[in-house]
């Protein structure tokens, strides 16, 4: 019994005192709320730029400014009058780091330059295999995905869009949808 106990022992110490838990984001709109877990051992750049935004309260009164059913929303850049919101410089592109933009899967929005992600995300409908990184492409970062909630982000393709030809945007829905409030969570 002894010898199987100091096996133990010896066990236990071996095991990180520590382990931590995936980070979470309870992400709450004017449509209900979402939980986005992050996988910050695959995307340490685009979750820690993401938590950045999260810790200093500017993703809160952000909308979704483009939702295509069947595709991606894409939101966190702008008010609820589409005007665009302080950015921190631009991050470094993970795109090639395993994860794919499957359903549900939440991934940094970006420029034609694949190191232009600042602070929009957006969040899979389906499985959008055209978005990941290839031998020719660099593919858009994923970076979390929503465990909890996605009937709110099905939900926001129900919402009918419009077209606002004085700012180049298309795909606006017509009722904004408001992030109201974004933090993080115990698990």
């Amino acid at each position: 019994m002894r010898k199987f106990l100091a096996a133990l022992t010896i066990m236990a110490a071996t095991i990180p005192l520590s382990v931590q838990a995936a980070t979470q984001v309870e992400v709450s709109t004017n449509l209900g709320d979402f939980t986005i877990q992050l996988d910050e051992q695959k995307a340490p750049v685009s979750s820690k730029n993401f938590l950045r935004y999260v810790a200093d309260g500017s993703y809160e009164g952000t909308i979704f400014h483009r939702v295509i059913p069947g595709f991606m929303a894409q939101g966190g850049g702008f008010d609820e009058d589409l005007t665009r919101r302080p950015s921190y410089e631009p991050i470094k592109n993970e795109g090639a780091n395993g994860l794919k933009n499957d359903r549900a899967t939440v991934a940094m929005a970006r420029t034609q330059d694949p190191n232009s992600a600042t602070r929009q995300f957006y969040i899979n409908y389906q499985n959008n295999g055209f978005l990941n990184a290839n031998a020719n492409q660099a593919g858009y970062a994923v970076f979390g995905k929503v465990v909890k909630g996605f009937s709110v982000i099905e939900k926001m393709a129900t919402i009918p869009t419009t077209t606002i030809r004085s700012m180049g945007m298309k795909d606006v829905p017509q009722q904004p949808i408001v992030i109201k409030t974004i933090k993080t969570i115990n698990n």
